[in-house]
């Protein structure tokens, strides 16, 4: 099945048209085929991009990337090989395939390595308003990185430092296309803005950002919102100081909650499940969060930055609930993970698409004072994570609470749980929801956990 991919806009700085990326996708196929490959599978894609950052005013870097690559796997039977190269060239083309077959022929065989089942492929591709290039000429980005962080200055002149102020416009587009008659793609954009400022002198330095990201640059936040931000986010670190060691609830802010779900989708994703390297392994139908717990994913949601109407292997995405009422509903598979598992692939070949954690009504400052007494955590630190167990133990940084609204600024403490339990003692989902990638959440607040400071 072929389906058409939107054209290359006129302006855009891509330097090949929709047409000649699945001309090139195809003259793979072909070339696999002929060389003896039982089945095949190519993505041929290309990217450009512009960024500028100012530092105190003053531009440090402008820097233009432009990308492309082929990838191809070729399978003689239950053997696999892969090869990639950035040369769209004819002869290169061919080399990488000849390269692809060689490795073929000498690996291992695999009962579980094999193109996605194709009646999983995805059919119809809608249009999801994906793409929207930014002709952004670089003096007016340099303006905007300017104004971003000149905003940031203005909250305070205890801000005297900065790590800059980023502007950054990024295309590409790409075609997928398999021996079972599969060939599709789509152009995409991303843009963001960004923040760092320095508040504060020697070692009572405090550091703190903000920045905003979006496919339509006509969604991104304001430059001097943004600025703002920041500033006020690194002026009232100041004066933080430690905690006694202690239990205590603990409200993971917007920004830092998304890790949470981050840990969770790794835990349930194939390779994970597999080789049994996850807490919660054959935890399929059974209660893994606290009953107000919703999760959904959503590829279809229009802009989104996580949105798409296949995986990397071709097969459609669909919505669904994969956390409903507390209760796992589902894994996160492509099509091998899902063989070895003996089950069918969700269509997460290269990750998942617009998890959405479901509000409990709460705004950010009902969350504190639902707390009462606790941790508000800003800033987390350090990898101190085992997805085996899933003992949790990071530095953080934040805020403490006193009767629901933030007393002081705390520092170089550390945060320790087990993700189970924390799963279990989610007691809120806020409604402050942050949309800046694949995970759509608002804060969380955990039921308890340990705080080890003095």
């Amino acid at each position: 099945m072929t389906t058409e991919m939107k054209a290359r806009p006129a302006g855009a700085a891509l330097a090949h048209e929709a047409s000649q990326l699945r001309e090139i996708a195809a003259d793979v196929l072909t070339y696999a085929k002929a060389q003896g490959a039982s089945a095949a599978e190519a993505e041929v894609s290309e990217g450009v991009g512009q960024t500028v950052t100012v530092r105190c005013g003053e531009v440090e870097t402008i820097e233009y990337n432009r990308d492309k690559g082929i990838g191809v796997s070729v399978y003689f039977g239950k053997r696999r090989g892969h090869a990639s190269t950035s040369d769209f060239s004819p002869q290169a083309v061919r080399a990488t395939v000849d390269a692809a077959v060689s490795i073929a022929r000498f690996t291992a065989s695999d009962d579980y390595a094999g193109l996605a089942d194709e009646a999983l492929l995805a059919r119809e591709i809608p249009d999801l308003d994906l793409y929207h290039p930014w002709e952004l000429p670089v003096e007016r980005a340099i303006e905007m990185a300017q104004a971003c962080e000149s905003a940031a200055f203005k909250v305070s002149k205890r801000i005297d430092n900065s790590e800059g102020a980023t502007v950054s416009l990024q295309h590409s587009h790409f075609a997928y296309g398999n021996s079972l008659g599969f060939l599709s793609g789509y152009p995409s954009s991303r843009h963001w803005l960004s923040c760092a400022v320095i508040a504060g002198k020697g070692d009572a330095m405090q550091r703190d950002d903000w920045y905003s990201s979006a496919r339509n640059a006509a969604e991104l936040d304001a430059p001097e919102h943004i600025g703002r931000t920041a500033g006020e986010r690194a002026v009232r670190r100041l004066g933080a100081k430690k905690i006694a060691t202690t239990q205590v609830p603990v409200l993971f802010e917007a920004p830092v909650a998304a890790s949470l779900l981050g840990h969770f989708v790794s835990a349930v994703s194939g390779g994970s499940l597999y080789r049994k390297s996850s807490f919660l392994v054959d935890s399929l139908g059974k209660e893994i969060f606290a009953p107000l717990v919703k999760i959904s994913e959503d590829p279809h949601i229009r802009g989104a930055l996580a949105s798409g109407p296949f995986d990397e292997e071709g097969v459609a995405t669909r919505q669904r609930n994969v956390v409903e009422a507390g209760v796992l509903q589902g894994y996160f598979l492509g099509s091998y993970s899902a063989r070895k598992l003996g089950m069918q692939t969700t269509g997460n070949a290269g990750g998942c698409h617009n998890l959405l954690l479901a509000d409990t009504g709460e705004d950010f400052a009902a969350l504190l004072k639902k707390m009462g007494r606790g941790l508000l955590v800003t800033e987390l630190m350090g990898q101190g994570i085992n997805m085996v167990t899933g003992d949790y133990s990071r530095g953080a940084s934040g805020f403490w609470v006193e009767n629901g609204e933030i007393a002081y600024p705390v520092q170089e403490i550390t945060i320790a749980g087990n993700l189970k339990d924390m799963f279990r003692g989610v007691a809120a989902a806020g409604s402050d929801v942050l949309r800046r990638g694949s995970k759509h959440c608002g804060s969380i607040l955990i039921d308890r956990m340990t705080i080890a400071g003095d």
